[in-house]
């Protein structure tokens, strides 16, 4: 019993640097990546629940959907790439 321990511990500590990689990806969604808040950045130019606070608020999530389909979009490219053209040493 105890070498089966040790093997399942080994395992998980050769398994949980990959697993850690997987939580990096999300991001938040009120930070974008110079790490302003939309919230205190649409508060600046206007009032909270004005009509121009609300259009801020929008296009700065237009802006970032924008930018995660691009990450999204180059990341696919990448991998479609690296299957098309396998390096062979």
């Amino acid at each position: 019993m105890p070498h089966n321990s040790a093997r399942a511990c080994m395992a998980l500590l050769l398994a949980a640097p990959l697993l850690a990689g997987c939580l990096e990806r999300g991001q938040s969604t009120m930070v974008n990546a110079a790490g302003d808040d939309d919230d205190a950045f649409c508060r600046a130019s206007s009032k909270v629940g004005s009509p121009e606070y609300v259009a801020c608020r929008k296009d700065r999530d237009v802006q970032r959907s924008n930018a995660n389909a691009r990450a999204d979009r180059q990341q696919r490219d990448l991998g479609e790439y690296m299957l098309n053209n396998p390096v062979h040493p």
